[in-house]
């Protein structure tokens, strides 16, 4: 049987725990379209990690 795993999407604090900036920090980014993709579902924003972790390899690079 072949069972795949969904990583649950990351909120605001979560990606910001993982990257280590404030959560105003995410909102200022966004607002400059300089950081991580996120996508609002309903009033909340939410990242994928996998897309802040690609985010996060690119500038590491």
């Amino acid at each position: 049987m072949n069972v795949h795993r969904i990583e649950p999407l990351w909120t605001v604090e979560d990606v910001s725990a993982f990257l280590g900036v404030p959560v105003n920090t995410l909102y200022q980014w966004r607002h400059r379209r300089t950081g991580p993709r996120a996508s609002r579902v309903g009033r909340h924003l939410r990242y994928d990690p996998a897309d802040v972790r690609a985010w996060f390899s690119e500038r590491a690079a």
